[in-house]
Order: structure tokens, then C-alpha cells, then sequence
């Protein structure tokens, strides 16, 4: 719960002043049009970034748990879309790209962190976060190397900073070079830290891009995993607590569900019509959470090696889709 001096100070960097009620109506209506189809991903993260600098999100403090309880429902949802035969020819195709931009972005990441004299948990929370999936990576390693709110709040602004941008102009890339569904799927499981982001942007490309976007993104966040005991053994912290991601166990039951159950097959694009919608409300709660003062916390030497370490997987990854895939 934010105290009244957080919430003053929320308030206070503001650019349009109103009462706290004008300031409910006006989120409320906003999140009733991200449910309509009439709002694209992209849309609602900017309505939300507009929500963040003008009027200001009235329900900031809950903001974290709301976009992580509707993301992972949403995920579950579109997992009614999907075909698991599908899926696994996505899974082969990303496995040799997952392995090795993970890798690549974590050393890469220690190097810029020894280099820029950035502070020790802040760069790894940064790397892990692009290297494996944005916020659930860093919410999830964090407890583990002991981290302080100022550094988790530091990293996760950063990676929300680049999903916003990654939001908008992946597609315009992916089009620009006339990607394949296929490539652009991949490119944005690798190269995009958010899954909520991952999905905007491909759903925007195509419905094959999507599938293998998100298939290829929720295998690359078991990485989790082994990445959480390797932070405890650098960080020698003998704690056990590890956020392990279970709904993607339950996002693989919803596929295979939709593959071999013809009754639920009839009411899935219902489902994944609704979670559709769950994303994109998603979005737009996570731009409203990325107020001046969050901006403002990230730092310049933190947020150039977020950009770096982003346009280096990017790049890398563009290559590989390319010519390797």
C-alpha cells in the first residue's frame, strides 16, 4: 500500500492537475475502450504512458499484481488458440536461438555492468531481464540475489522503457523487410523482453506469427529456472525461494485441450478473443504504471546498457531469423 507521502509525490510531477475522482472516470474509461476492438496493443500502452504523465494511474499501487495476475491469465488463453503440433515445430526452431541469446546477453551484460561501474544486482537483473522475459525474470530473480527496491525498480524500468519502444516499431521493421510470419515470430520471442509486448507486436503481424511468438517466448521463460540457481551460486545466497512460472504448464494443458478435444476447440476463439483483450488491457497498465518519477529513477549508465545489451540481441537475432532460420 502507497502512503500519502508516495502518493503526493506520484501526483506532484503530474503535467494536467484534477481531482481524484475526474482522475478515476478518466482511467476507467480508458480501460473500458482497451476491452473493445476498437484499441490495438500499441494503442493502449500509449493511452497508458499518456494516463501516466497527465492524469495519473489512481490505482498505482496495485498496478504490479493487477498486470501479473492478467498477464499469465491472458497467456492461459491463448493457449485455446493453439495447436501443440504446431507449437512443438516452434519449439525446435527456437530451442538453438534461445540457448544461445541467453548466454550471449548474460555475458555481455556482466562485461557492460564491470565496465560501466554499474552496481553489481542492478546489471544482472538488467541482463536477465533482456535475456530471458522482462519483468517475470527480474520479479523472480530478485528475491534470490537479495536485491533492493531501488535496484528492482531500476531494471524494471529500464525493460518497460524498451518494450514500449519495441511495441511500435518491430512490426514497421518486420514489414519493412517483408519477414515471414515465421521470422517475425521468432524475432520478437528473442529479441522483445515482455511477453505481453512479444504478443502485442506479433498479433499485430499475424496469426502465425503470434503462435510462434509466444510459444517460442513461454519456453524461453523456463530459463527462469536455471538462471535463478545460477544467480544464487553468484550472489552465494542459499535461499530457496525461486518464483518458478506453473501457468505455463497451464498454458501447454489449454493446447493440448484445443488439439484433441473437438467441444472445446468450438468455444476457443471466444477464448483467445477474450484474452486478446486481457492483453491489450495488459498493455495499457503497464504504460500507465511508467509515471515521470519511474522514468526519472532509471539512470543514464543503467538504461545505456539495457539500450546496448537490447540492440545487440536485436540485431543478432534479426541476422539469425534471416539468414539461419
Amino acid at each position: 500500500m502507497q502512503t500519502s507521502n508516495q502518493i503526493s509525490s506520484n501526483t506532484g510531477t503530474l503535467l494536467l492537475h484534477v481531482n481524484s475522482n475526474i482522475r478515476i472516470v478518466i482511467f476507467f474509461v480508458c480501460t473500458v475502450l482497451c476491452l473493445t476492438p476498437f484499441v490495438s496493443p500499441a494503442i493502449a500502452l500509449l493511452m497508458g504512458l499518456v494516463i501516466a504523465q497527465f492524469t495519473g494511474h489512481p490505482y498505482l499501487h496495485l498496478n504490479h499484481k493487477a498486470t501479473h495476475i492478467l498477464l499469465q491469465v491472458s497467456v492461459v488463453g491463448l493457449g485455446f488458440g493453439m495447436n501443440v503440433h504446431s507449437a512443438l515445430q516452434a519449439g525446435k526452431e527456437g530451442i538453438l536461438f534461445t540457448v544461445a541469446s541467453i548466454t550471449g546477453t548474460l555475458v555481455f551484460g556482466y562485461l557492460m555492468g564491470k565496465w560501466f561501474r554499474i552496481e553489481k544486482k542492478t546489471s544482472f537483473l538488467i541482463s536477465s531481464g533482456t535475456a530471458i522475459c522482462g519483468g517475470s525474470a527480474i520479479a523472480a530473480i530478485s528475491p534470490v540475489i537479495k536485491a533492493e527496491k531501488k535496484q528492482i525498480s531500476v531494471a524494471l524500468g529500464c525493460v518497460f522503457i524498451l518494450n514500449s519502444i519495441a511495441l511500435f516499431i518491430f512490426p514497421l521493421i518486420g514489414h519493412y523487410l517483408n519477414l515471414s510470419q515465421t521470422q517475425f515470430g521468432l524475432w520478437c520471442a528473442i529479441a522483445i523482453h515482455d511477453t505481453s509486448s512479444v504478443v502485442g507486436a506479433a498479433s499485430k503481424y499475424g496469426p502465425h506469427a503470434l503462435e510462434v511468438a509466444t510459444t517460442v517466448k513461454l519456453a524461453r521463460a523456463l530459463w527462469i529456472i536455471p538462471v535463478a540457481f545460477l544467480s544464487s551460486f553468484i550472489f552465494k545466497n542459499n535461499s530457496k525461494h525461486i518464483s518458478i512460472p506453473y501457468f505455463i504448464g497451464i498454458f501447454i494443458l489449454a493446447m493440448i485441450a484445443n488439439t484433441y478435444i473437438p467441444a472445446i476447440s468450438t468455444i476457443s476463439p471466444y477464448v483467445v478473443k477474450t484474452a486478446k483483450a486481457g492483453l491489450t488491457l495488459t498493455l495499457f497498465l503497464i504504460g500507465a504504471g511508467l509515471s515521470r518519477a519511474v522514468l526519472s529513477s532509471v539512470g543514464f549508465k543503467p538504461l545505456l546498457q539495457g539500450v546496448l545489451l537490447w540492440i545487440g540481441i536485436s540485431a543478432t537475432a534479426l541476422y539469425a531469423v534471416i539468414h539461419l532460420a
